[in-house]
């Protein structure tokens, strides 16, 4: 069994982590308490991912395991990105950016409300090897929130027109679709390929 100490202080993350790794054979230790935030200071997922991941192997001296995740929205080039827990400000809270979201896509037609949610998993080890996989789900942004499941843009983001929204799935349904379920079953092939 490979051990990994968690770099998300995110207990939503964390939960999804260990729900979707719960199959493999991998062991996950919590992120310890005295270990200071990361300032995401990179320009892309990949970058943020792995400076987490290396501040928790520097701090544990155990193999770490990051995600860093972001929305990007056809009609706002991208944006919010690599800046989507942070998009409505340093300290917005999930209601916060969902609300800025909805505000900067008033009035957008369905057709361009297209977006995709983007996770990269990043692993460190204490030898200073690193490697990242990642996971991609294509869906449109709603009009309005939807579901008290999930968390961040999950009321606003259905997978599929027409569809549910991430927060009106069960944890076992987004699990199996998500891109960080799917990011995570990258890490695990890959894990077990290594």
């Amino acid at each position: 069994m490979t051990r990994f100490v968690l770099a998300t202080a995110n207990e939503h993350k964390a939960g999804e982590i260990r729900r979707v790794l719960g199959d493999y054979d991998v062991e996950l230790l919590d992120r310890p308490g005295d270990v200071p935030d990361v300032d995401e200071t990179e320009m892309t997922l990949e970058g943020n991912a792995l400076l987490k991941a290396r501040a928790l192997t520097t701090a544990t001296g155990e193999a770490a395991i990051a995600d860093d995740t972001g929305l990007f929205v056809d009609a706002l080039d991208g944006r919010p990105g690599v800046y989507s827990a942070r998009y409505a400000g340093e300290n917005a809270s999930y209601a916060d950016n969902v609300a800025k979201l909805l505000v900067e896509l008033d009035g957008v037609d369905d057709a361009r409300r297209g977006a995709n949610f983007r996770s990269v998993i990043a692993v460190t080890f204490p030898d200073g090897g690193s490697w990242w996989v990642e996971g991609v789900l294509e869906g449109t942004i709603l009009t309005e929130a939807k579901g008290d499941g999930g968390f961040g843009y999950d009321p606003v983001f259905a997978p599929a027109a027409g569809a549910r929204s991430l927060a009106e799935l069960t944890p076992d349904e987004k699990d199996a679709l998500s891109h960080r379920g799917r990011a995570l079953r990258a890490f695990a092939e890959k894990l077990s390929r290594s």
